[in-house]
C-alpha cells in the first residue's frame, strides 16, 4: 500500500517515518476491523480518540506544554492521510478536532483560556466542536444571525448553528456570534462553550449520505449564559480569525481527500488483478489501466500542492492560496478516484462489501465542507488578482 509519506520519502525524518507507520498500524488494527460497523449504526467512537489521544494524536500541532505532540503541519497531513485510506470518517474527525476548535483556542485564546481547556482536548479526554455555518449563512458565513448581548460579566447568547461536527459529544465548543450588528464582518466574535450551560442546547444527529461515524448535529442557544472572560479573541474579530482558522482547516480537507483517493487506488489494483473478465484480469485491459493511471497522476499531483501548502504552513509563509488550491484539487480528483474505483469494480461497487462503495459515499463531502470548491476558486481568482 503505498502513500503520501513514500512520495517524500528522501525528506521525511526517522521521527516522521516512525508517526507514519504507528498511525498506519493502529488505522489497520483497531480502526479498520470497525468501520462498516461504525457506517451502518452512525456511532461516534469515543474510545478510538482516547485512544489515538494517548498517541498524540488529538493534539498534532499543539506544543508540548499542553499535552500535545508539538509537530507542524506535514506531520498532520501524514497522518490524516494515513487514517482517511482506511476510514474517512475517523480522519474527518481527527482532522476538525485539531484543525478547528482546538486550533482556534490556541491560536486566539488567552493564556488563562489555553491552560483551561487545551490539556484535555489535545488529550484525547474531550472532543472539541467549532461552530461557524448556520442553516442560512453556509458559504456567505458572515450572513449569519446567531447574536451575542453583553449584559453585565455574561454575553446572552440566541441562534444556531448546523452541520456542526461534534456537536452532540463535544464538551467544548467555539462559536460565532454578532456583538455589534451595524460593524458587518467585524462585528462577529467568537466564544468558548462548555457542555451543560444552561441554554447550550444539542440537536438530534445528521442522518447523513457519508462520514457516518463522523457526528454531525445541530446546536442551538436560547438565552445562553456565556461568561464575558469565554470571549475568544478580541470581541469583532471571531469571523476574521475563524478565516485565518480555515486556512489550516483547508490543507486537513486536502489531507483527508488523499487518504480517499489513495484507498480507492489501492482497492482498484488489487480487484483489477484479482477479477478475471474475457479470460484476462481486468488490469490487463487499456481501458482499466488508463483509469489506473490518472489516479496515480492525480494522487501524486494532489500530494505536491497539499505538501507544499503544509510546509509554508509550518515555515509561517502566507499560503491562502495554496491552501485553497490543494484542498480544491485534492477534493476533486478524489471524488474522481472514488468514481472510478466503483466503476472498475462494476456491480460489486456497488455493495458493502468492497471498501470502494463507502468511499464513494463518504467523499463528496470534502468538495463541499470547510468551502465548496466555488468557494476555493473564488479564494484562489482574488489572491491571483492582487498580484
Amino acid at each position: 500500500m503505498e502513500t503520501i509519506s513514500q512520495s517524500f520519502l528522501t525528506e521525511l525524518t526517522e521521527n516522521q517515518i516512525l508517526i507514519r507507520d504507528t498511525i498506519r498500524d493502529f488505522a489497520q488494527s483497531k480502526i479498520k476491523p470497525k468501520v462498516m460497523e461504525w457506517d451502518e449504526a452512525q456511532h461516534f467512537p469515543m474510545e478510538i480518540f482516547r485512544e489515538l489521544g494517548e498517541l498524540g494524536f488529538m493534539g498534532i500541532i499543539f506544543p508540548e506544554e499542553y499535552g500535545g505532540a508539538g509537530l507542524g503541519y506535514v506531520e498532520f497531513v501524514i497522518i490524516i492521510e494515513e487514517l482517511g485510506i482506511v476510514d474517512p470518517s475517523i480522519s474527518l474527525s481527527v482532522a476538525a478536532h485539531n484543525g478547528l476548535c482546538t486550533n482556534h483556542i490556541f491560536r486566539f485564546g488567552n493564556d488563562a483560556q489555553k491552560k483551561k481547556y487545551l490539556p484535555d482536548l489535545v488529550s484525547g479526554e474531550k472532543v472539541g466542536a467549532w461552530g461557524l455555518t448556520e442553516s442560512s449563512s453556509g458559504s456567505d458565513a458572515a450572513a449569519m444571525k446567531s447574536i451575542a448581548e453583553k449584559k453585565g460579566n455574561k454575553y446572552i447568547l440566541n441562534g444556531s448553528k448546523t452541520f456542526i461536527t461534534h456537536g452532540g459529544s463535544g464538551e467544548t465548543a467555539v462559536v460565532t456570534a454578532i456583538t455589534d450588528k451595524e460593524a458587518g464582518k467585524k462585528g462577529i466574535s467568537a466564544f468558548i462553550l462548555e457542555k451543560g450551560m444552561p441554554g447550550f442546547i444539542a440537536g438530534i444527529k445528521e442522518n447523513k449520505l457519508g462520514m457516518r461515524a463522523s457526528e454531525t448535529v445541530q446546536l442551538t442557544f436560547e438565552n445562553c449564559e456565556v461568561p464575558a472572560e469565554n470571549l475568544l479573541g478580541e470581541e469583532g474579530m471571531g469571523f476574521i480569525n475563524s478565516m485565518q482558522i480555515l486556512e489550516g482547516g483547508r490543507i486537513s480537507i486536502a489531507a483527508v481527500s488523499l487518504g480517499v483517493a489513495q484507498g480507492c487506488l489501492d482497492a482498484s489494483l488489487k480487484y483489477s488483478q484479482e477479477r478475471v473478465q474475457f479470460g484476462k484480469p481486468l488490469s490487463a485491459f487499456q481501458a482499466t489501466q488508463f483509469k489506473l493511471a490518472e489516479m496515480k497522476t492525480n494522487i501524486e499531483a494532489a500530494k505536491l500542492l497539499t505538501m507544499r501548502a503544509a510546509k509554508m504552513k509550518d515555515d509561517g509563509l502566507p499560503n491562502i492560496r495554496e491552501a485553497a488550491m490543494a484542498k480544491l484539487f485534492a477534493s476533486e480528483i478524489a471524488e474522481k478516484a472514488a468514481s472510478e474505483a466503483v466503476q472498475i469494480h462494476g456491480g460489486y461497487g456497488y455493495v458493502k462489501d468492497y471498501p470502494v462503495e463507502k468511499y464513494y459515499r463518504d467523499v463528496k463531502l470534502l468538495t463541499i465542507g470547510e468551502g465548496t470548491s466555488e468557494i476555493q476558486r473564488i479564494v484562489i481568482a482574488r489572491d491571483l488578482l492582487k498580484d
